[in-house]
């Protein structure tokens, strides 16, 4: 069995499912601060900038599905090292200073972020059955501190050189090289395929449960809400009155603010019956936290923390929900797939249309009541997929 190889080194799966972590957020929001800097240099409008913030989760969505059979081919150990090469690859191709490398470029990150978010609550349901929500909360907390120092350090990067926004980009380039090399001792051991873990859960059954679409969509509507505020909120603090540092500050703190509850749903977690009151909860503060922005952004500081305490511990919920709801690393795999493909493609209308909004009208109340509407959809969806329920066979 899989845990069995695993069971003399648990520390070391540990860490290398920390160190993936690292990278599977930086490299997306460290894009966010510098778009008015690439938008100056390329001569991007708020739409066009938009589309450009979703080429990794259209690449979520195309890559999503095909994850589960790579997983089977590969094994999730050297799959894991795959996604770390893409995205590296992406890291370099985007700084090359084109149009056309910078859009190539996020969708390779958004690839290889892509394959890991799918597999690591597998690797987890897989290795570590009885910490799901342990294992789940401390990789969203690493993930989202690497992604506060991203957001808070790009302008800063930018401006520490002539090279401007092309070094803030490739700098994120240290962490898959970091994660590849303490990662890399684990491909000299033969993999077992996730086909050995447990029989393969048929997709069919998958995309025809109540329980599974309900876990879906909460996953999905957060999705929309994190890469919405994450895309767009320099920009909207800018437009406030804040300063490009300031507005990047407040974007540093907002991925900050999605990792601390992780340090309050492990000791919580596997003391609740259920999950419904605090899935309801979760998008509760971002709700609030959005119609504080919309009336009173001079308290942005507050605003940001609600909006990203909620989001990330939605976030939390939904990766725990994958292993929580499912009866196999398989079935979690599937699921995960199912989750992350729909989410992310409800995630990717979000920043083109909201800066379509901006562009529109002129200012963001409309699109801060979008998110407003999708927060309160989601606690809806969380009540439903925080019963304590399984998938069935």
């Amino acid at each position: 069995m899989p845990s069995r190889r695993w069971g003399h080194h648990p520390a070391v799966l540990v860490a290398g499912i920390l160190l993936i972590a690292m990278n599977l957020r930086a490299p997306f929001t460290s894009v966010a601060p510098l778009l008015e800097s690439l938008q100056q240099a390329l001569g991007f409008n708020a739409t066009a900038a938009g589309l450009l913030m979703i080429l990794p989760l259209l690449a979520f969505v195309i890559v999503s599905p095909l994850v589960p059979r790579l997983a089977r081919g590969l094994g999730l150990e050297r799959s894991a090292f795959l996604a770390l090469l893409i995205i590296a690859l992406g890291i370099v191709l985007r700084a090359q200073g084109s149009v056309l490398a910078l859009y190539l470029g996020l969708a390779l990150v958004g690839a290889g972020i892509a394959i890991g978010n799918v597999l690591l609550p597998s690797l987890v349901k897989r290795d570590f059955p009885n910490h799901i929500a342990l294992l789940t909360s401390c990789y969203v907390l690493t993930m989202g501190i690497m992604a506060a120092i991203a957001s808070s350090t790009a302008i800063p990067l930018e401006q520490a050189t002539t090279s401007g926004w092309r070094f803030a980009l490739v700098a994120m380039l240290v962490l898959p090289i970091i994660t590849m090399l303490v990662w890399w001792p684990q491909l000299s051991s033969r993999t077992a395929p996730l086909i050995a873990c447990a029989p393969v859960a048929r997709s069919t059954s998958i995309w025809k449960s109540p329980l599974a679409w309900q876990v879906t969509i909460f996953m999905g509507f957060n999705s929309l809400v994190y890469y919405t505020v994450n895309s767009w909120l320099p920009t909207i603090l800018a437009d406030s009155g804040f300063t490009a540092e300031q507005a990047g500050s407040l974007h540093g703190v907002l991925q900050l603010a999605s990792a601390v509850p992780g340090l309050v749903l492990v000791p919580l977690m596997p003391r609740l019956k259920d999950q419904r009151m605090i899935a309801c909860l979760a998008p509760g503060m971002s709700l609030a936290g959005f119609i504080g922005l919309l009336l009173a952004p001079e308290w942005a500081l507050a605003w940001v923390i609600l909006i990203g305490g909620g989001a990330g511990a939605a976030f939390i919920l939904a990766l725990s929900f994958v292993g929580m709801r499912s009866r196999n690393s398989s079935q979690a795999a599937s699921l995960s797939s199912m989750a992350q493909t729909v989410g992310y493609l409800v995630a990717a209308m979000g920043p083109p249309i909201i800066g379509g909004m901006h562009d529109w009208f002129g200012n963001w109340q409309l699109a801060l009541m979008v998110c407003v509407g999708a927060c309160a959809l989601m606690a809806c969806f969380g009540f439903l997929a925080g019963r304590n329920l399984q998938l069935p066979e």
